[in-house]
């Protein structure tokens, strides 16, 4: 038999009260709403419990009973309902995260620390994966992409920096031996070392200066699958083995030890920054709400920052 909640409140209010006037009054519903809940309940248990007249209204024996019982079982609910309370007022919990693996490289190693000091009671979840999937089917809270891979119905909240640059960079000594090229179109003489992912076609390098695009879909001895093992590029570009092209702020600490220097600098593509993403149609996490905040406070002080700097 399924009860609807609501009936057994009402029946509680109008048998504690006396009436049904009274019992309105009580629980800020009105009379002929108590009554009618009080009638489907009766309905559907299949005995009467309440006496009606015109002065009083009482309890039955089985009205009796059920009052008895019915009491605790509300207190427990009252107090079910109080443990979620808590979540509201003191974020606690699991946040569950789907990043590509430069987001957990470039983006997430500013934020998390401080996260998870704000917030002690939040256990923070991430999986990198360069696919793009489905938040939810993933089991997780909310991604973080890139704006061309967003889907519609997704709500998008800025995180990490906004401009970002891809870099190409090689080795001095490879730099030495064949030569700066000066055109991205000088990549076709070059060891290009690429980056390709799972269930794509390895992607041309895209270049741009001063209204004039060019993808240079260039050659050479080394081609990795996922952004995981990226840094081997890295490390082959490093040891001589060709000109490597990536996120510029995965390139910067060898720009500043002198391992890598850049090549086609003017050329470098600039464009916008990554997005946290979440479903806009259920109610959002603790964890989740918490982590949004979080991450656009910290936006208002960086621009703070930047404009005091000015």
């Amino acid at each position: 038999m399924k009860i609807d909640l609501a009936d057994l409140t009402a029946f509680l209010a109008v048998a504690k009260a006396k009436g049904f006037r009274q019992g309105a009054r009580a629980s800020g519903l009105s009379a002929s709403g108590l009554s009618e809940a009080v009638r489907r309940l009766e309905a559907q248990v299949g005995v009467r419990l309440l006496h009606r007249t015109t002065r009083s209204v009482v309890p039955t024996e089985a009205g009796e009973r059920l009052l008895g019982r019915l009491g605790a079982a509300l207190s427990e609910v009252e107090a079910a309902l109080e443990s979620v309370n808590d979540y509201r007022g003191r974020p606690s919990g699991t946040l569950k995260l789907n990043v590509p693996v430069s987001g957990a490289r470039l983006v997430l190693p500013d934020i998390v620390p401080r996260f998870l000091a704000a917030y002690p009671e939040i256990r923070l979840d991430v999986t990198a994966d360069d696919n793009f999937v489905n938040v939810l089917e993933a089991g997780c809270d909310a991604g973080i992409r890139y704006d061309e891979r967003l889907e519609q119905d997704m709500i998008a909240v800025p995180i990490g920096p906004r401009v970002q640059r891809f870099a190409a960079a090689a080795a001095p000594s490879y730099l030495e031996k064949r030569g700066q090229p000066l055109h991205p179109r000088d990549l076709l003489q070059h060891d290009c070392l690429r980056l390709r992912f799972a269930g794509r076609a390895v992607q041309p390098w895209e270049f741009a200066r001063d209204g004039e695009t060019v993808h240079i879909d260039a050659d050479g001895q080394l081609q990795v699958q996922g952004g995981a093992i990226a840094d081997l590029l890295v490390e082959a570009a490093i040891g001589g083995s060709g000109i490597v092209y990536l996120f510029e702020d995965w390139l910067r600490p060898h720009f500043a030890s002198g391992e890598l220097v850049p090549v086609l600098e003017p050329w470098w593509l600039s464009f916008s920054g990554p997005f946290l993403y979440y479903p806009g149609h259920r109610l959002v996490p603790e964890p989740l709400r918490a982590f949004i905040d979080f991450i656009k406070e910290a936006a208002q002080v960086s621009r703070l920052g930047e404009k005091t700097a000015q």
